[in-house]
């Protein structure tokens, strides 16, 4: 049985089209891998579907009565309220049903026989309901689950205002796997997750009876919890069973057939036009040359999908910097209280070090720290000279209101607007998104501008904050290749074994030195 059905979808930004007519059918039960390279409209499909954002064209339709969540790393998380409370929110209405069920215990008291037998009788059916979803094992549940994700370590008892977005993040994933809808919709979940909670929550999804759609350029974990891939790619959605790797085969013998018959068609062109051109002025030939241009005319065309610019990232290398990186000295990070204990690091000029652990236990306080961006709660840092900062963040708010190519040219005044143009177009950006608002570009969008100010300007010691982080697949692969040949020095904070195993020299296991327990 369908439980989503989406027939003869268009939609666009101004005149720069997302969809052209697709349709979609989710059926009970399947997982569904939704994938695409940034800016073919991934996020946008979700919001549709979610209701948040109508379409120009074509309907979606929900069977009766399902139940769906929805990741949002929006939602309003209410001041005052614990991590546990907004967890056991994803009970409210079980929770409700019992309440109901203890006010019809205390009518029965002065009730009627015939009275007595119809609340007795909806009494039964709450608890049946309660009883089938495991009401009296809520807090087992929750604390499960925030095991599973890391909120244990944060503290169930924490205020969600004092939360940090990938903090965020967590909580409110951790609520939408504990109400268990009919369908899940997941948009890149894995982005705020570290190592062991993703293969936790690739656990929970590969055992999920319900239905899922879920956004992630992480391929392996796409490959271990999908049945099903759906291909976003030059306004069109194409269905593919099986994991991403099948798809990929599929999806490029397809494109080589296409490409294949494309030739064969300009070729059959290029001799009927040449026909039509000898013999259309002879009497004795003008049938056939007019048979031929009839031909021409009604001919199907085959068009092939325009070259999406594939991103090119070359850092710039400045001088060589002293030997010494940095080195601390019982050094303790922190804001109010401590994140590590007293730390003596040392990092020499060539190193490619990647800082991993769980979330939550300070390794952007670190950077932040060894960078002076933040001060230190004790010890010293010692920085060596003439260095070169490249610094990617993980979240940047300010200036979306700009265009790309404004925020560019404010970092590079002396650029032309070619210039401008070029180098937004050597980082996988078409035209229209160059032209665009940062505003309305996807995260993987935004994240290929961060690194266009990174890359033109230069450096001789890279500091990256989880750049991986809504990247499409071609863009990943790029920058693997461009810091695997940078000479300079990197820090880099990454969740993701298969990207930096490959880059780093040095691999620092974090939660060896942080004072939250494990």
């Amino acid at each position: 049985m369908s439980i989503l059905t989406v027939s003869n979808l268009s939609h666009g930004f101004g005149d720069r089209a997302i969809f052209n007519n697709v349709s979609f059918r989710l059926l009970k039960g399947e997982h569904v891998g939704l994938v695409g390279a940034n800016g073919e409209g991934k996020s946008t499909f979700m919001n549709i579907v979610m209701g948040k954002l109508e379409p120009d064209a074509g309907k979606v339709e929900w069977s009766k009565k399902v139940r769906v969540g929805y990741l949002d790393q929006h939602s309003v998380l209410s001041k005052g309220m614990t991590i546990r409370d907004v967890l056991r929110g994803a009970f409210q209405y079980l929770m409700d049903a019992e309440a109901e069920m203890n006010a019809m215990y205390d009518q029965m008291g002065t009730a009627d026989p015939d009275e007595l037998e119809r609340l007795l009788e909806e009494v039964g059916t709450i608890q049946d309901l309660l009883n089938s979803n495991d009401f009296y094992m809520i807090d087992a549940k929750v604390e499960e689950v925030a095991r599973g994700l890391g909120l244990g370590d944060i503290g169930l008892e924490r205020d969600v205002n004092d939360l940090s977005g990938g903090q965020r993040t967590k909580v409110l994933l951790a609520k939408l796997l504990l109400e268990k809808p009919d369908i899940l919709l997941l948009d890149e979940p894995t982005n705020y997750l570290d190592e062991a909670h993703i293969e936790w929550l690739k656990r929970y999804l590969q055992e999920y009876e319900n239905a899922f759609i879920l956004i992630s350029h992480d391929i392996p974990f796409l490959n271990s919890v999908v049945n099903l891939i759906y291909h976003m790619f030059n306004q069109e959605l194409n269905r593919y069973v099986g994991d991403y790797d099948n798809f990929m085969q599929l999806h490029e013998a397809k494109q080589s057939q296409l490409e294949s018959a494309y030739k064969r068609q300009q070729q059959e062109i290029a001799d009927l036009k040449d026909f039509v051109a000898r013999n259309k002025a002879r009497v004795s030939t003008r049938n056939m040359a007019m048979s031929r241009q009839k031909k021409l005319d009604n001919m199907d065309l085959i068009e092939l999908a325009k070259e999406k610019p594939k991103p090119e990232f070359n850092f710039k290398e400045g001088r060589t910097p002293s030997r010494l990186i940095f080195e601390t000295k019982q050094l303790v990070i922190g804001y109010d209280e401590p994140l590590s204990r007293p730390l003596d690091l040392k990092m020499e000029r060539g190193q490619k070090i990647a800082l991993v652990g769980a979330n939550g236990i300070g390794k952007t306080t670190l950077l932040r720290s060894v960078l002076g961006l933040i001060p230190a709660l004790s010890g010293t840092v010692e920085r060596g000279e003439n260095q070169l900062i490249g610094y990617f963040e993980q979240e940047v708010k300010e200036g979306n209101e700009l265009t790309c190519i404004e925020a560019i040219w404010n970092e590079f005044p002396a650029l032309s607007q070619f210039e401008v143009r070029a180098a937004l177009a050597k980082c996988g950006l078409t035209t229209k998104h160059i032209e665009s608002r940062l505003s309305v570009l996807s995260g993987g969008e935004k994240a290929k501008v961060r690194l266009c100010k990174l890359i033109n300007r230069e450096s001789n010691i890279l500091v990256l904050d989880e750049p991986t982080n809504h990247l499409d697949v071609d863009a990943k692969d790029e920058l693997k290749r461009a810091l695997k040949a940078y000479k300079g020095s990197i820090l880099l904070i990454s969740h993701e074994p298969e990207f930096y195993r490959d880059v780093a020299t040095d691999v620092w296991n974090c939660e060896s030195w942080t004072t939250k327990v494990f």
